[in-house]
């Protein structure tokens, strides 16, 4: 499967539609990966598509560099490369209810305590500033390249590559991420999601930064 350059495809769920219930349902999870997530990569494979001096670059980099890209196509690879950025991120930031839920996260558990005083007011804080995200977007835990994390919202499909940070985790707060379940309630969601983090990916990112 290629996922590092043109044309991208798509990444399949690292768990089944239903491992996630009752925290996000099966028929959310089949419409959010299944048609959102494809439309994004089609569509970013479209944009690129008679680029070829682009074809070798990495999402990454179309992301990056974004603001030398060709004109005409600047828009469609911000908005669906960030979509498949995004998505992709969001999904394989997220646990099987089923797995063990003992994760262990000691280097990044260390950070979010000196920085925020306790993981309880990091929830609070990331909490905040994902329903303080208006109409659709995300909210970030990131870091910069010392290491040092800081919670970070974003509009729509915008990355925080261009603001050279890297991602720890983030929540998908666009209503299709959870209005079959929770409606408008995006407070409740948030919530469910905290019970499915995958605080050992979490740790990886965080650890090949610090690396």
């Amino acid at each position: 499967m290629n996922n590092n350059h043109y044309p991208f495809e798509l990444v399949p769920l690292p768990y089944a539609y239903n491992a996630l219930e009752p925290y996000i349902d099966e028929k959310t999870m089949q419409l959010h990966h299944d048609r959102h997530l494809q439309t994004y990569v089609n569509n970013l494979n479209a944009a690129l598509k008679n680029y070829p001096d682009l074809h070798n670059w990495s999402l990454e980099q179309l992301l990056y560099y974004s603001d030398i890209l060709p004109l005409e196509i600047r828009t469609a690879v911000i908005n669906n490369g960030g979509g498949v950025f995004n998505h992709n991120n969001f999904f394989a930031g997220m646990i099987s209810v089923s797995e063990d839920k003992n994760q262990t996260a000691p280097n990044l558990m260390n950070a979010i305590n000196s920085q925020f005083g306790s993981f309880d007011e990091f929830k609070k804080q990331f909490k905040n500033n994902a329903l303080s995200v208006f109409g659709s977007g995300y909210t970030w835990l990131a870091s910069d390249n010392n290491g040092k994390l800081q919670i970070v919202g974003t509009k729509n499909q915008d990355t925080i590559l261009p603001m050279n940070l890297y991602p720890i985790m983030l929540i998908d707060v666009w209503e299709h991420a959870y209005y079959l379940k929770n409606y408008n309630v995006r407070a409740d969601y948030i919530d469910n999601w905290f019970n499915i983090l995958n605080l050992s990916q979490a740790e990886k990112n965080y650890n090949k930064i610090r690396s």
